[in-house]
């Protein structure tokens, strides 16, 4: 893992400092809540529905145990609300609830005291009070963390896939390049303020696991013929109101112009990009709506940079050579922990092929522990679980695991001797669940539980949706389907890019969902990246467990055997059957059909 240089150091803890002095400051009344909105933004401090939403910054997704058990205990200790906004909370809604008969919970979903893994590999956190911010922020840079640059119109946490460094079909370890690009990009004076916010992921395998093509800035590492290393560059991916894929504006970039390049796409962004419509201020519509002129500008620019300013940003090896010393393989040694497992069991073996993947160094394995479990939102992990799988990635990962872009945790040096006692633990913390992959592995934002952005609520259909496909016999059988959901067409949940998606929608000041079909995020599963097609109307939220399951059961129906994936059947046979199964089971409750069929077994 990176660790931060005397200067890094130095950077976060006087940027705590600030901002201990902005907060005052706004106490005092000395700054507007408008002159202090940019300030606590730029640290990823916002007002959402009920509380402040605080967003922590984790870069390519690596974590070490000492920063999950200070995420712990700001889980512990800070995510509290007082007992009147908590009161108020769960008044709003026990209304809402109200108004969506037929649709019951698993458990209840305003909870404080969690931490929450979002598909950007950022934690974030519901209910910590403004008036305990800089605290939290001091604390999180005592362990090299920090919230810069998680909000505001900046270029946000650049992101890797979950394997990078250890994937068995990797290319280039695209880590010292995402660490290289973070620090140029901090606080760069002249990205400070785009036109919108701007992502940036890496992907160094022959499958994207990153959704690349989805990114304002997509990177895949590849080499050419000679054997040297480069990128393609995509520009102007994105969901949202317009989900766009992005384009291809160099095929093979050399490492070392890396900067240099996407200097000249951000410039070009921020001399052009529309500052009149946020609607319309993302870099895909720039693209999108200026094609080849977009791709000549940028390279004029990079012409520029590199002929008449001397290539500035150039990575040179040495600085290359540096950072990557910080990616090695750590000191591994087994764990050689006792287990009464059965390694024969049926449970164990199930959870060998859905949670653990094969690594490069052929003795090591990669371990997913499942956050989809019943009674807790998606990517939802308390103190305690935090500081437990602190203690599994000491025990058994040489203190490090990573977040992943479908809002689980992994650890990625785990001896395969250890497999057994590692899986008894994790199942002890409920975290063994053999779902990677499948039905009940779904992505969900926050949604109308704590967004005030959202137009509807994502938990409860979630939760719903666990509740039905818990059954884990049932979700093997169905085999690898991603379901994702979002609370808004913002698509924090990335519902385009689901092979099923559900978007929440207000009509008429209610909460309604939208299901699209089709999605793909670029991954070896799910083909090219492409954006889901919408099968009807909206459904109420007591509808949609029953069209989901409709739609899968034409799924059995249709496909050719156990072995044709959801998303293959669907591309074979095309929407329509989908579509009408989908409608046909309106205002259908499937625990009251299944109940009928039990009853009469």
């Amino acid at each position: 893992m990176y660790q931060y240089t005397h200067f890094d150091k130095q950077f976060v803890a006087l940027r705590a400092q600030q901002f201990r002095d902005q907060l005052e400051r706004w106490q005092r009344g000395e700054l507007t809540d408008e002159q202090f909105l940019p300030l606590r933004l730029q640290n990823g401090w916002y007002v959402q529905r009920y509380a402040p939403m605080a967003r922590i910054a984790v870069p390519y997704g690596e974590i070490s145990s000492e920063q999950l058990h200070v995420l712990a205990r700001i889980a512990r200790d800070y995510d509290r609300p007082d007992t009147d906004l908590l009161a108020h909370a769960q008044a709003t809604q026990d209304e809402l609830q109200a108004a969506q008969p037929g649709l019951t919970l698993a458990a209840p979903l305003l909870q404080y005291g969690y931490g929450h893994f979002t598909t950007r590999t950022n934690v974030q956190f519901n209910w910590i009070p403004l008036s305990k911010a800089a605290d939290v922020m001091e604390l999180l840079a005592s362990v090299q963390m920090h919230g810069i640059q998680t909000s505001g119109n900046t270029i946000r946490n650049i992101t890797c896939e979950a394997l990078a460094g250890i994937a068995p079909d990797e290319i280039v370890d695209t880590r010292p390049f995402a660490e290289i690009l973070r620090q140029w990009s901090t606080l760069h004076p002249e990205f400070a303020f785009l036109p919108r916010k701007f992502k940036i992921a890496f992907n160094g395998a022959e499958e994207d696991r990153a959704a690349t093509g989805w990114y304002d800035v997509g990177l895949q590492a590849l080499r050419n013929d000679a054997g040297e290393v480069g990128f393609t560059v995509k520009v102007g991916g994105g969901m949202g109101r317009t989900p766009v894929i992005g384009t291809a504006v160099r095929e093979f970039l050399p490492w070392n112009q890396l900067l240099n390049f996407l200097e000249a796409v951000v410039r070009v962004y921020n001399r052009y990009g529309r500052r009149d419509n946020k609607w319309k201020a993302r870099i895909k519509i720039l693209v999108k709506a200026e094609g080849q002129r977009f791709i000549d500008e940028v390279e004029a620019e990079y012409r520029a940079i590199v002929e008449q300013d001397g290539a500035p940003h150039t990575i040179t090896q040495a600085e290359l050579d540096r950072v990557s010393a910080n990616f090695v393989v750590p000191e591994l040694r087994p764990a050689n922990q006792p287990s009464q497992v059965d390694v024969n069991s049926r449970a164990f073996q199930r959870w060998l092929t859905q949670n653990v993947r094969a690594h490069r160094l052929p003795e090591l394995r990669v371990v997913n522990l499942s956050f989809k479990r019943p009674g807790a939102a998606p990517g939802d992990a308390d103190a305690a679980v935090l500081a437990a799988v602190a203690e599994l990635a000491d025990r058994f990962s040489a203190g490090e695991a990573r977040l992943t872009h479908e809002q689980n945790l992994a650890l990625p040096w785990v001896h395969a001797s250890d497999l057994p006692a590692l899986y008894e633990q994790a199942k002890s913390l409920g975290l063994a669940q053999p779902n990677i992959g499948l039905i009940s592995d779904m992505i969900a934002c926050p949604g109308g539980d704590y967004c005030s952005l959202a137009n509807a609520r994502s938990l409860p259909i979630a939760a719903a949706l666990m509740e039905l496909y818990q059954d884990i016999d049932e979700a093997t059988d169905l085999g690898p389907i991603d379901l994702h959901i979002s609370g808004c067409i913002n698509s924090c949940g990335h519902h385009h890019s689901g092979h099923i998606g559900i978007l929440g929608v207000d009509k008429d000041g209610k909460e309604w969902y939208q299901v699209t079909l089709g999605g793909s995020d670029g991954s070896a599963l799910s083909g090219p990246a492409h954006p889901g097609k919408v099968v009807g109307p909206s459904f109420s939220a007591a509808e949609v467990p029953g069209v989901v399951e409709a739609i899968l059961d034409t799924y059995r129906d249709l496909r050719l055997s156990a072995a044709e994936h959801f998303i293959d059947t669907l591309r074979r046979v095309g929407h329509e059957p989908f579509k009408q199964s989908a409608n046909a089971a309106r205002r259908t409750d499937p625990r009251a059909s299944r109940q009928s069929e039990e009853a009469m077994a």
